[in-house]
Parts: structure tokens; C-alpha cells; sequence
């Protein structure tokens, strides 16, 4: 049995890799002019392009080693959704409804069955998040992949005066988790070093588990589209975060010089305690890596968090926001400070 397992340690340093993106957009400094500029708030999961009386959103993002997992048991149509969800979760984030998509697909070879098997799930993505798929582009690699890679970009629209960037957080408001339906699309990396240096096999089914171990990680991550447009339209709502690669560090992205505590989390569900035993990995390190089952965040006035939490089934009162700065996990006294 590993102990100690880290995600820098199954190859994935997150603050290097902030480091990577911030020397990349370090040079990106052109500006254009006219109609379709950018507007330049950072921190957001989606970007704005200013349009007349509306904001246009672009986000783009992959499936990532998930696919690796698709590829050991042969299943490929449910990785599709995993693809959409991970934009359309980060576009829904400035309030931006996803209008059209376009997907990215990297392979070694052509393969038919496969990509029927990934359009399948692209499909179902789309008709969840009402969304068409408008392009794509299946690249054949054989030098550069040796596999497949699968990623898309999604566009959306928000009126200027519906937009959502979390500068409205203030203290006392609360803090509303949407639990997810697994491990969503980050993280594996890790939990698959994890099950591999234990000798567990995708096909075992180990503590408590309801599903063998390689389809509880290709559970198809929750797409949150309809219902925090509803939940926007119909309460006041101050920040949306998507709890992805980062986990809880994601919630950074909100209205600096405020913390974020964390008091009440989530009971994670069995995936993520039969990773942390099976590892050695602290709660440091779960909690900045996985979602924990808290998939997506809401900060709201404290009225309109209680409404929503007693609207909707899968809502959990989590938290508060107060003065400060980072987010806090307040069960075991731990802070995060940068993203």
C-alpha cells in the first residue's frame, strides 16, 4: 500500500502549472479594437467578449485522463458528456447560457467505432445542457498521440446586466454546495496512481463501492446548466464556482480581501474515501484536488441560499463568507491562499 500520495507526485503540480499559464498569458498582450473586445476581469472561468448590449463567452477545456480510463474498459460513450460538462460548467459560472459548441479530437488512428462511441456522449451532453454542436475537428496524430484526446470550446451569451463575476460576495453571505455525481473530470491522474500502486483493478469493487472501481471513475461528470439558470433567474446570486481542478482553491477566483469558510462540507462520497485510504492522502490534499462531491458553488445572500437549499435536492448549506482573505476548510484547520 502507497502512502502519502500527492498529485505533484502522480505528475500533475498544480502551481506549476499556474505558473506555465501565467508566462504563456504573460505574452498574449495584443488588443483589438472595435466591436468583440475582451473584457479583462481576471480570475473568471469564462471569458467576455464585449458584443453591443451583450457579453459573448468563450471557455475551453478537455476530458483529460479520464480518457485513459475509457480506454482500459473499452467504454467510450459517456466521455462525450464529461467534455461538454467541463465547459458548460465553467460558462455558467458569469451566468453565460452555452449556445454552441465545437469539439476537438486527437487521435493515433482513425477509429470509427470510437468516434461514433464519443459522439454518442457528445450528443447527450448537448441535449442536457440545450446546446448545439455547430463544428469539430478530428486531427489523425500518429507521431504526436497514441490514443485519443478529446476536447471542445463553448460559446454563450449573457446580458451585460445578468452577468455574474463574484465582485458582489460580501461578508455574510453564504455559501451553497451542488453536489456532483462522482469524480467528475479531474484529479485522475491521481486516483488512477492511486489504484495502480495499491494492485487495484478497474474491474474490483472495493470499500463500499456501489460499482466496480473504473466505472465509478468514468461516471459522467454532472452537468449543472439548467438548474443555476433557473437558480440565477429566480434568486440573487453573488459568485458561481465550478469546483474543478483546484477543488476548493477554485473559490479564489472570488471577491478578493474576503474568506471563504468552509464550516459544514459535504460527507464525500465512498470514491474519495477509498482513494484517501488507499493513499495516504491527507485532506490538504483531497480538498485541493477533487471536488469532494461538492461540484459547484453558489454564494448568495443568506435568505436566498436557505430558499435554494430547501428548493433543490442535491443543494447543501456548506459555508459563510466573512472578513478576511483565502478559503478556509474549517474541519481540520486548513487555508488556502493562492489559486
Amino acid at each position: 500500500m502507497s502512502k502519502g500520495w500527492t498529485y505533484s507526485k502522480a505528475g500533475v503540480n498544480i502551481d506549476d502549472k499556474s505558473k506555465a499559464i501565467g508566462s504563456l498569458v504573460g505574452e498574449l498582450k495584443f488588443k483589438r479594437n472595435g466591436v468583440g473586445q475582451m473584457v479583462r476581469i481576471p480570475g473568471l472561468f469564462a471569458s467576455l467578449i464585449d458584443f453591443g448590449d451583450k457579453y459573448l463567452t468563450l471557455a475551453t477545456d478537455g476530458v483529460g485522463t479520464k480518457l485513459l480510463v475509457a480506454k482500459e474498459l473499452g467504454i467510450w460513450n459517456t466521455v462525450g458528456i464529461d467534455c461538454i460538462a467541463m465547459n458548460v460548467n465553467d460558462t455558467i459560472c458569469v451566468n453565460s447560457e452555452p449556445i454552441s459548441f465545437v469539439d476537438y479530437i486527437a487521435i493515433d488512428r482513425p477509429d470509427d467505432a470510437v468516434t461514433r462511441e464519443i459522439g454518442i456522449g457528445l450528443e447527450k451532453g448537448a441535449e442536457i445542457s440545450n446546446m448545439e454542436i455547430v463544428g469539430g475537428e478530428i486531427a489523425v496524430l500518429p507521431e504526436m498521440v497514441h490514443s485519443v484526446d478529446l476536447s471542445g470550446t463553448c460559446l454563450g451569451y449573457v446580458e451585460k446586466d445578468r452577468v455574474i463575476t463574484g465582485e458582489k460576495c460580501e461578508e455574510g453571505d453564504a455559501i451553497v454546495s451542488l453536489r456532483s455525481s462522482g469524480i467528475h473530470s479531474n484529479g485522475l491522474t491521481l486516483a488512477r496512481k492511486v489504484f495502480e500502486s495499491s494492485n487495484v483493478s478497474l474491474e474490483d469493487r472495493i470499500g463500499g463501492l456501489s460499482k466496480s472501481v473504473g466505472m465509478e471513475l468514468l461516471t459522467p461528470t454532472e452537468i449543472y446548466v439548467r438548474q443555476v439558470l433557473e437558480i440565477t433567474g429566480s434568486h440573487t446570486v453573488h459568485g458561481l464556482v465550478d469546483i474543478t481542478g483546484g477543488g476548493l482553491r477554485n473559490i479564489l477566483r472570488m471577491k478578493k480581501g474576503l474568506r471563504y469558510v468552509i464550516d459544514d462540507p459535504v460527507g464525500p462520497a465512498p470514491i474519495f474515501k477509498v482513494i484517501q485510504e488507499l493513499g495516504g492522502v491527507d485532506d490538504r490534499e483531497m480538498y485541493q484536488t477533487l471536488n469532494m462531491s461538492m461540484g459547484f458553488a453558489i454564494i448568495a445572500p443568506e435568505r436566498d441560499a436557505e430558499d435554494i437549499v430547501k428548493k433543490y435536492g442535491n443543494a447543501d448549506m456548506v459555508g459563510r463568507v466573512e472578513k478576511g482573505s483565502g478559503v478556509l476548510l474549517e474541519p481540520g484547520n486548513i487555508l488556502y491562499e493562492t489559486y
